[in-house]
């Protein structure tokens, strides 16, 4: 997706339809802004924004994904490639966050570490000391509670016996054994436990 091309098709059918910034803005419930910025190409609709966005200017999502208007022959060709990119954005963007998972956990592991090291070799006062582990704990239970609700909602888990992909709920994900990405829990299709591979997609 270009978001230059994107923005100078909005832009386009704004005036087409006779609407300044501040009109379309008004009719969005958003700010003047956010249009110029869309219209710039340095910002694209979120997905609450599209469908209303599409409405007020007389065209399908697919359309504004292409930015071009489509005829009936080219529409289907285009929601499927619209489909296509949209998935393979979808797919790096939770890679990212499983990547800032990994990041997070090793980062409050290592603050707990250098807290207990720092309050069992350096001299200083109990109080500091107990203040400076009781820091580091809390920096770890609330980085590990961070790369548990990740876990649990980025992506999918694969039941080994029926294949069904499923999004399990945080309890699950918190009480599971499991190995790196590889979690033994019960399918909800199934009702089978098995150990269960983290999938993308």
């Amino acid at each position: 997706m270009d978001l230059k091309q994107t923005g100078q098709f909005i832009k386009e059918l704004r005036k087409e339809k006779g609407l300044t910034q501040g009109e379309l803005a008004e009719k969005l419930m958003v700010s003047e802004k956010t249009i110029s910025k869309w219209e710039c190409g340095n910002g694209f609709p979120d997905t609450t924004l599209m469908l209303p966005l599409c409405e007020a200017l007389g065209i399908s999502a697919n359309e504004l994904l292409s930015a071009k208007k489509l005829g009936e022959k080219e529409y289907k060709q285009e929601a499927e490639r619209n489909l296509v990119e949209l998935s393979n954005k979808q797919e790096k963007t939770s890679k990212f966050i499983l990547l800032l998972e990994v990041i997070l956990g090793y980062m409050s592991s290592i603050t707990l570490m250098v807290c207990v090291f720092v309050a069992s070799f350096v001299n200083m006062a109990d109080w500091l000391r107990i203040l400076l582990i009781a820091l580091g704990l809390v920096h770890f239970v609330v980085g590990c509670g961070f790369c548990l609700k990740i876990e649990q909602g980025v992506g999918f888990y694969e039941c080994e016996h029926c294949h069904h992909k499923y999004i399990p709920t945080f309890a699950q994900t918190l009480w599971s054994m499991h190995m790196g990405r590889t979690r033994y829990m019960k399918c909800p299709k199934c009702n089978k436990h098995s150990w269960q591979k983290k999938v993308i997609k």
